[in-house]
């Protein structure tokens, strides 16, 4: 085994561990593998920066735009919002048409900010039917993966393979190629969840309605007073004693009868103010022994308290791929940006409360905070956007649906896609001129064209394609290929296709869906070569089972999304999703050598 090889294995297996582990940011391992490629001589320059002129990188960015002048129309809120209705007339019916309506949703438009639509909706939805969102959220992400099963243009890794595909010299995939097996898939799948998978899902875990018990925020909320011996009188909030030595977060200062919600740093402290603060309980201890701040104050929990007048409590889901993921709120400069402190972080399975300013956010992250209630509804305004940093739990939402808006979009969007149906147009170049449109029509400006591309998923894309040159240029493609027929060849190609499509599914619950199908589509046209046979039914397997991520909250980022929202633990996503990968690997075994026949080369 040569270095190039030896260094093309060591770069999968770091990526792979890099993925898993969550350490580095998808776009920055992206980055990683390219300069590591690049710089073991295994791909070249060139060939290491191919991947962001690559069709499908560029039609994956558009398709992020037009995503975006959909949601801005507000149809997909004014939608959400309907379905409440039915869930409380009838809440299994109301469940089914919920899982068709996001399937066909997400079969054609970006299905991470359908879900961050979705997700509030639910949550409401479950409080007022009595029911956990723990029995909704699930049925929700699955829904969502289904329907990106269906077209061309509904799920990013969809588009990849088919670039691989074209890179290697073969036709790419058309529009509605996927939809015969997308479809089964949907309708298997939404029957699964309704006979087997709400049964699996944990029905006692409600959604409490008292925050300060949900959050555990008794013990972190207290109320003190400055005396007049205190060395933090006529100091700003930012250099008292209090903020700099004790890392308290004041909440509300109390004032003669004023209060003053949230204040800034610059505010400047009196003596008899009364300060609603945050903190932990080392520095309660040590606030009761500080003389000078306290002497003669008595300390009280803030109990009932926790909501002032003028403020709102509001319960923030972090989004995939959100600018807040894998950043701290001091980096994200979040007190002064979004007018709101931070009070508690749900992470997984655990409540944090300390150091809440240092802690590196991860998508799925529920923040507990108190924001001035005049900023709510811009709060809302901002999570409507295609890369919204957050979905609101815990507030009303403001729907603003523009029709007149949604039916340009919508016939838009219709335009582009019977472009590229009927080849009128490449997909990438009918994606392009429906941006266009956009802007000459002012649905959009350049500046929301810029915000709506997801940029880590760009540079993602970029990235893993590389893995396919790679293992081209050291042939460990072949040599993989080799190694799958020698064990699976003689049982005949159908065996093979199963086998292929089994070990991309388990390999896409450890890692990003789009690098397990930048690693394994070079895989399955090495195979395909080898039988002598025409590659799509082995690129189906791999498009699909890359895409099948149920067992894990980890595998598919809308799985993480719901994660701590729905109080889910590990193992429900493990009960409910093992099922459901092993009936669609049955499935493709079966389908897809039916619908997409194995023909000679």
């Amino acid at each position: 085994m040569d270095f190039q090889t030896i260094a093309t294995l060591g770069v999968i297996l770091l990526a792979i561990i890099l993925f898993v582990t969550e350490k580095l940011s998808v776009d920055l391992i992206a980055l990683v593998i390219i300069c590591s490629l690049v710089i073991t001589g295994v791909i070249s320059p060139i060939e290491g920066i191919q991947g962001f002129s690559n069709t499908a990188t560029i039609t994956v960015a558009f398709m992020f735009v037009m995503s975006a002048a959909l949601l801005k129309t507000g149809a997909l809120q004014f939608v959400a919002y309907k379905l409440s209705d039915i869930f409380k007339r009838n809440f299994k019916l109301g469940l089914v048409l919920m899982m068709l309506l996001i399937a066909v949703i997400s079969a054609f438009i970006n299905n991470t900010p359908v879900v961050a639509v979705f997700i509030p909706v639910v949550v409401q939805i479950a409080k007022s039917t009595g029911k956990s969102p723990s029995q909704l959220l699930i049925p929700l992400s699955f829904a969502s993966i289904f329907g990106g099963t269906c077209t061309y243009i509904g799920t990013s890794t969809n588009v990849l393979v088919s670039g691989i595909a074209q890179d290697f010299g073969f036709e790419g995939f058309g529009m509605f190629q996927l939809l015969p097996f997308g479809l089964i898939l949907v309708s298997v799948g939404t029957l699964y969840m309704m006979l087997i998978g709400t049964r699996l899902l944990p029905k006692n875990r409600k959604n409490e309605e008292d925050l300060e018990e949900k959050f555990g925020m008794r013990e972190y909320l207290t109320e003190i007073e400055l005396q007049d011996n205190t060395d933090s009188i006529g100091k700003s909030i930012m250099q008292s004693a209090l903020v700099k030595d004790l890392k308290i977060d004041i909440l509300e200062i109390k004032r003669e009868g004023t209060r003053y919600n949230l204040p800034q740093g610059d505010f400047i402290l009196h003596a008899g103010d009364i300060l609603k603060v945050r903190c932990n309980l080392s520095n309660i201890k040590e606030l009761k022994s500080r003389a000078k701040v306290l002497e003669g104050s008595s300390l009280k929990m803030a109990g009932d308290n926790l909501k002032g007048t003028g403020t709102s409590l509001v319960e923030m889901v972090i989004s995939a791929n959100s600018e807040f993921d894998g950043k701290s709120l001091q980096e994200v400069d979040f007190r002064r940006r979004y007018r709101a402190s931070p009070l508690a972080i749900r992470h997984r399975e655990e409540v944090l409360h300390e150091d809440l300013y240092d802690i590196k956010l991860k998508a799925g992250d529920v923040l507990l905070a108190e924001v001035k209630s005049h900023y709510v509804k811009e709060l809302r305004k901002k999570e409507m956007s295609q890369n919204a940093p957050f979905a609101l739990l815990s507030s009303d939402m403001v729907i603003d649906f523009n029709r007149t808006q949604f039916f340009i979009v919508t016939g838009i969007l219709l335009t582009v896609i019977a472009l590229a149906t009927f080849g009128v147009l490449d997909i990438v170049i009918s994606v392009m001129a429906g941006v266009v449109a956009l802007v000459l029509l002012n649905i959009l400006n350049m500046r929301e064209v810029y915000k709506a591309i997801n940029w880590k998923i760009v540079f993602l894309l970029a990235g893993v394609l590389s893995f396919g040159v790679a293992l081209s240029n050291t042939g460990l493609d072949q040599k993989i290929a080799g190694g799958l027929l020698n064990q699976l060849g003689a049982f005949g190609p159908v065996v093979v296709l199963s086998g292929l499509y089994l070990a991309t599914s388990f390999l896409t619950e450890l890692m990003s869906n789009n690098a397990t199908a930048a690693l394994m589509a070079p895989i399955a046209i090495a195979i395909s070569t080898q039988l002598g046979l025409v590659p799509t039914p082995f690129l189906m397997a791999v498009t699909f089972a890359a895409s099948a991520s149920f067992m894990t909250p980890i595998g598919y980022q809308t799985n993480t999304m719901v994660y701590t929202a729905g109080s889910y633990k590990f193992t429900d996503f493990t009960r409910v999703g093992v099922g459901l990968n092993l009936l669609f690997w049955v499935l493709a075994t079966i389908f897809l050598p039916m619908i997409f026949p194995f023909q000679p080369l």
